[in-house]
């Protein structure tokens, strides 16, 4: 009888003993106001990450195909001098090659071609020909006084900027400010104003 007795008090000393919490429940417990501030600190530091570096973008490409101006743009099948093969400059009535290079590497990997095209109106235009580089944040466009013989970060200055990067692959074009004077620049540069960093340059050699 006794023994019975025992082992009944047991088993409701086993039921009745309160379940241990784990670190983190206690810790959300004991602290609510700590706890919910560090969560929405968190929340915001992932939404900052996202908005200002923008990582997404180096998994998103963009490509934007331009043919050259003043080409009427006809069926796909159909040749047009805007697909001009790897390596040459395109051409169209009216337009002239002023001064080209090919795009070097800088902070990401980067091809293609920088071209300058002048009309016979006057209009200049820096055509970006078979780009192919990452996406990013504020790329821009710049027209460089530097040469394309600097490193990542010397293009910052002494510079004039056509705009932001329409894509980060296909051809391109970028209207140059009339009266530009082309002897001054020496280069053609992806630039990412952002961080202060070339993606890609190009030497302008007439």
């Amino acid at each position: 009888m006794a023994g019975e007795m025992l082992e009944e008090r047991r088993t409701a000393g086993q039921v009745r003993r309160p379940k241990r919490r784990r670190p983190i429940r206690r810790l959300v417990g004991r602290h609510p106001i700590i706890t919910a501030t560090a969560g929405i600190v968190g929340v915001g530091l992932i939404v900052f990450v996202l908005v200002w570096f923008q990582p997404q973008k180096l998994f998103l490409d963009k490509t934007v195909n331009e043919s050259l101006p003043g080409v009427v743009q006809t069926a796909p099948a159909v040749p047009t001098p805007s697909a001009a093969p790897p390596g040459e400059s395109p051409s169209a009535p009216g337009l002239q090659v002023v001064a080209s290079g090919s795009l070097r590497s800088l902070e990401h990997g980067t091809t293609g071609r920088a071209i300058v095209l002048a009309g016979a109106n006057g209009a200049l235009i820096l055509r970006l020909q078979d780009l192919d580089t990452s996406n990013g944040p504020d790329l821009r466009v710049y027209l460089s006084q530097i040469p394309a013989s600097g490193d990542l970060h010397a293009y910052g200055e002494r510079f004039i900027d056509l705009g932001p990067l329409k894509g980060n692959k296909g051809s391109q074009n970028y209207a140059i400010p009339r009266g530009t004077d082309l002897s001054k620049f020496e280069s053609a540069v992806v630039w990412c104003r952002r961080f202060a960093v070339g993606f890609g340059v190009a030497p302008l050699v007439p």
